[in-house]
């Protein structure tokens, strides 16, 4: 399953507590505490994802504490073949963005508990 834009905004309102909508705020306290719209946590990931796609373009690796690191790499020109066809063909120059997880990312991938949620969840995806 992909995570997208939009399922990340959501996770940050519910992860925080922001309520869904103003009008389900019963309480003032909790509308002081947290005066931040869905518009405003879309805009918040929005300009996080140009920062990044900017920085990328530009040649520099973006490096998230905790997560990892995303790195522009410059392939050069080879040779390679064309699956359809098995016909060989050159491969022009081009740059690809690596990601590199953090370790700490990787500690919690392979908890043991983890691994098992996986591995339900991708069985259920399958059938």
């Amino acid at each position: 399953m992909t995570l997208t834009k939009q399922e990340i905004i959501a996770a940050i309102l519910e992860k925080l507590s922001f309520p869904k909508n103003r009008s389900s705020i019963t309480s003032k306290a909790i509308l002081e505490k947290y005066s931040f719209s869905r518009n405003q946590a879309q805009e918040v990931i929005e300009t996080l994802m140009e920062i990044i796609k900017r920085t990328l373009e530009d040649g520099e690796d973006v490096l998230i504490s905790g997560f990892g690191k995303f790195q522009v790499r410059d392939k050069d020109k080879r040779r390679g073949r064309n699956p359809a066809t098995g016909e060989d063909m050159i491969l022009e120059e081009r740059r690809v963005v690596t990601f590199k997880c953090s370790g700490q990312l990787k500690n919690k991938l392979n908890q043991p508990d983890l691994k098992q949620k996986s591995s339900t969840r991708s069985n259920k995806q399958d059938n």
